[in-house]
């Protein structure tokens, strides 16, 4: 398929106002401002870590979550306490949303001894057991069979929790993880299996690499209930992500979100992501972008002020260039740190 079919066809597909789903319901005035808080947060901390990769402080692969911002607060905005988050390298998003400092995940990122991972983690590879964020994860599809497991962990003790185990539209065919959907199926494991479908993968469109497209469905041949969700709109994640976290918690089973999202920078900091038009981009960024619909929205509804977001852009700005300047102040990991944290 040439590039133009495949960009038209992926426009077609990309999430848009007919599909949204803006019940209200559950989502509180303070809800809602928490949630435009948490999705300009992440964007203006994902911004600021471009930056510093462009200045050379940050080493590595860097997978940058600009555009997709309202599925992870929405999910997290779902959850209970006690609830477990695993995802794959495009990361930092579900970090913040757990709650994790902005100054200890920028530190981590730049490789400083005050980073979650003491500075050995990079990117892809940092935690937090107490914010019950269990990983990025640098293998693709392989963050699926781990959170398949700690949902195996969770009806086994019956603790009560879900976990939710995100991954991409290109880790969705990958061989293990329908192993984990069969198995999770079988023994009706708590685990929401959140797919981020922003539609190229590394580099491909779906329409490309994918069969079927309609990426909720795979669950059919496991008997895993699915439905596909506007993923530029929090509140839809938001009402998407209660009835599945529900269906779960209940001894139901696994379920399926397919997250309709869209990526506005390359797949890594590398990738000059000649594979479709600036228009497209563009286009997305004018018409659905998840925070500046949603404050739009808020607005309109009369929520908030217009003053009230520039007020919150600005304790956000400020607050980014604090956990900047923590990372770049703080100390690199000594010498005799390599051999600690290491399996033998």
């Amino acid at each position: 398929m040439a590039r133009a079919e495949a960009t038209a066809a992926a426009n077609e597909a990309a999430p848009g106002p007919r599909e949204a789903k803006r019940t209200m319901d559950g989502a509180s005035t303070e809800r809602q401002k928490k949630f435009y808080r948490d999705m300009l947060t992440i964007r203006r901390f994902e911004e600021k870590a471009g930056q510093l990769y462009g200045m050379g402080l940050i080493g590595g692969f860097c997978h940058l979550y600009i555009g997709q911002e309202a599925v992870v607060v929405g999910m997290q905005g779902a959850l209970g306490q006690g609830d477990q988050v695993v995802t794959t390298y495009r990361d930092h998003g579900h970090m913040l949303a757990c709650g994790m400092d902005p100054g200890g995940v920028m530190a981590e990122l730049t490789g400083r001894i005050t980073g979650y991972s003491r500075g050995k983690g990079g990117s892809m590879h940092m935690f937090s057991r107490e914010k019950n964020f269990f990983g990025g994860h640098g293998i693709v599809g392989a963050n699926v069979p781990i959170g398949t497991g700690l949902a195996f962990s969770n009806r086994y003790t019956k603790n009560g929790a879900v976990c939710l185990t995100y991954f991409g539209d290109g880790a969705a065919n990958q061989g293990q993880v329908f192993e984990s959907f069969n198995m999770a199926e079988l023994w009706k494991l708590p685990v929401i299996y959140v797919i981020e479908n922003n539609q190229y993968a590394m580099g491909t469109a779906v329409v490309r690499s994918t069969s079927e497209t309609h990426l909720y469905k795979r669950g059919a041949a496991h008997n895993i209930p699915g439905e596909a969700v506007d993923g530029m709109d929090v509140e839809a994640v938001f009402e998407a992500g209660k009835k599945a976290i529900l269906w779960a918690r209940e001894g139901k089973g696994p379920y399926i979100l397919e997250m309709k999202t869209y990526r506005y920078r390359g797949h890594s900091m590398s990738d000059p992501a000649k594979y479709r038009t600036r228009e497209e981009v563009q286009e997305v960024r004018e018409k659905h972008d998840p925070i500046d619909t949603f404050g739009a929205r808020l607005v309109k509804q009369g929520v908030v002020k217009e003053d009230d977001l520039k007020a919150m852009e600005r304790e956000i700005r400020a607050a980014i260039n604090r956990a900047a300047e923590f990372a770049s102040e703080s100390p690199e990991p000594p010498p005799e740190d390599l051999y600690t944290d290491v399996l033998k």
